[in-house]
């Protein structure tokens, strides 16, 4: 008997927060030996409303009087006589079994079955009333202002009977489970993210245009981006995707994120969890992957001007890479999705009519959205500095034309000028997620206080501050994610995209002569960059492509970086230099080991 006591008095504190001896209001309850009950009562019903509610099935049991025993059973349960407070009074073992084999048959007729909650093992083994004569002894006027008092706890969230769902989709909601948030959101009107979608929508179409116009340049001449700078590709393709989920969310509405209020599952609507939502799911594939995965190409780009400014590798060097880079892009981002959807962490999103993960779930916006992102953010950032600190000194300590210096400069200011427009919306995203990790709990408990008493739960005790969400925040927040897959327009904006394009309209096809003739000067570009090197007085030495001999490698030097950016006006090489010494490729490390392999050069000769 301890232990069931203890368990109905451990399923109370954790459902209310306040004992208080209240008059009987059921009216299958009243005329009994005792006046006052309590909430919840011993079936964890907030209030005499929810319990008359749960009583109703019952009625015609106790109207036709199968038992003479049930009205007392039912009105223990669901009205149990008041004591002091921390006393609980079961009714017995004897009393249950009573009722339900007298009841039995009345309720199969019914179509009723006797509930879990009501099973008679889960009472004392007693053959005494109900209620006993110390229950009544505890109604003298003492006892009585004694157990009136109010004794105020903090019981946590008790999910309301609106937004319970059915146990076999595994929901959970403010730490509840078969419960899940109300939909379309749980803080702002519906005028309020009507607004907001239809901004989502058009920023959606921005970044979806902008993306695609670069990856369609791309396919125009795929031989014009090449590494270092063919990561910018990948990475305005997986925005193409992003913003291509965000606009149909835009176009769907509710559909997707939320549940439709229906009779036989859900009483209201409510965001959708889990897998179950086949669309959802798809969604949230869809998008978490593409997200992960273009800040992983942007890490790439990183790595790649690292490689070409200080190793000083060529574009041949770095695409040997290639299938290393493509693993990491696409299995990183591949690996947390399929660890998403193990755990079943897929949430509908009430305000984009998407689905994410880290809505509703604090950890997992911490572990699987805030650490990779913030990650990246460390890792691409280190490499881009030393990648221009390198540029920098190659620029002051190798002598160039000013041509060539304006070129070089020039193609640190484009490095510059995307880092920052990529870095800059990014780094919103992730401030917004950290205001949103660290102020959720406090948003749920102001939502929680104002809702608890048309729900008919528990309100909080002795919240101090009251805190709400600004739609602006979360505005912020998705128009930035999409915002930051717009740089990608901007390294294609050339006059020799203008000219692509308008070639392209007009149906003119490239011919093979141009083909051949754009290879031979990206093969000849090498010998462009080591006669940039070189001193003026020193003989070139020639040879064959892809070898390296005496000391010399197949690296390419940080100028070639600017040649390869900008085809359109190629650097020029040193007007002393013959033609003859500017027609064949050759390879170049850096400038000490350039410079060491002509001595050795010429020692030998």
């Amino acid at each position: 008997m301890l232990v069931v006591v203890t368990l109905i008095q451990t399923e109370r504190a954790e459902s209310h927060d306040e004992f208080s001896c209240e008059p009987i209001g059921l009216r299958m309850c009243q005329d009994l030996p005792y006046n006052t009950t309590f909430m919840p009562n011993l079936l964890n019903h907030y209030d005499q409303q929810t319990a008359a509610l749960a009583m109703e099935p019952f009625h015609p049991m106790v109207n036709l009087q199968c038992s003479p025993d049930m009205r007392m059973f039912l009105c223990a349960l669901y009205a149990p006589v008041c004591t002091e407070y921390g006393r609980v009074s079961l009714p017995c073992r004897g009393l249950c079994r009573r009722s339900q084999s007298d009841c039995r048959g009345l309720m199969e007729m019914f179509g009723l079955a006797w509930p879990d909650e009501m099973d008679c093992s889960r009472f004392p083994e007693c053959e005494e009333a109900y209620p006993r004569q110390e229950d009544l002894l505890t109604t003298s006027d003492d006892a009585a202002d004694q157990a009136s008092m109010t004794v105020q706890r903090d019981y946590g969230f008790w999910c309301p009977r609106e937004l319970k769902v059915d146990p076999e989709l595994g929901y959970s909601f403010l730490g509840r489970r078969d419960c899940s948030a109300p939909c379309p959101s749980m803080f702002f009107s519906r005028q309020e993210l009507s607004a907001a979608r239809y901004a989502i929508g058009g920023v959606s179409i921005v970044c979806l245009s902008a993306t695609l116009f670069t990856f369609l340049t791309f396919l125009i001449d795929v031989t014009r981006f090449r590494y270092p700078e063919r990561p910018i590709i990948f990475y305005a393709v997986c925005y193409v995707m992003v913003s291509l989920v965000f606009f149909l969310g835009f176009l769907l509405e509710d559909r997707v994120a939320c549940n439709a209020a229906s009779p036989a599952h859900f009483r209201a609507a409510t965001i959708t969890q889990g897998s179950h939502n086949k669309i959802c799911t798809l969604f949230f594939m869809v998008l978490y992957f593409f997200t992960m995965a273009g800040n992983v190409w942007w890490v790439i780009l990183t790595v790649t001007w690292f490689l070409a400014a200080v190793p000083k590798w060529g574009s041949e060097a770095i695409e040997k890479k290639a299938l290393l880079f493509h693993a990491c892009a696409w299995g990183l981002p591949g690996a947390l999705t399929v660890t998403l959807l193990a755990l079943n962490k897929i949430e509908g999103d009430g305000v984009s009519g998407v689905c994410f993960v880290g809505l509703y779930d604090v950890d997992a916006l911490r572990w699987f959205v805030l650490a990779p992102l913030c990650l990246n953010v460390a890792v691409g950032v280190s490499l881009l500095l030393v990648g221009i600190v390198a540029l920098n000194r190659v620029r002051m300590e190798i002598p160039l034309e000013k041509e060539n210096q304006t070129k070089l400069v020039k193609f640190m200011i484009r490095i510059g000028v995307f880092s920052v427009l990529y870095l800059v919306p990014l780094l919103t995203v992730i401030g917004c997620h950290l205001y949103e990790h660290a102020y959720r709990r406090a948003w749920e408990t102001t939502w929680v206080r104002r809702r608890c008493r048309s729900y008919h739960i528990p309100c909080p005790y002795k919240v101090e501050d009251s805190h709400e969400p600004a739609l602006v925040l979360f505005l912020i927040k998705y128009l930035m994610m999409l915002v930051v897959g717009v740089p990608s327009v901007f390294w294609v904006g050339s006059k020799k995209t203008c000219f692509e394009w308008a070639s392209f309209l007009h149906g003119n096809k490239r011919k093979d002569s141009g083909v051949n003739e754009s290879r031979q000067v990206l093969q000849e570009q090498p010998d462009l960059a080591q006669s940039l090197l070189r001193d003026p007085n020193t003989p070139i030495i020639r040879k064959s492509r892809g070898t390296s001999t005496q000391g010399t490698s197949t690296h390419a030097s940080s100028t070639q970086l600017a040649v390869l950016d900008d085809p359109d006006e190629p650097i020029r090489p040193h007007p002393s230099l013959p033609a003859s010494s500017r027609s064949k490729p050759s390879s170049l490390h850096s400038k000490v080991s350039y410079h060491g392999s002509l001595n050795r050069s010429r020692d030998n000769r």
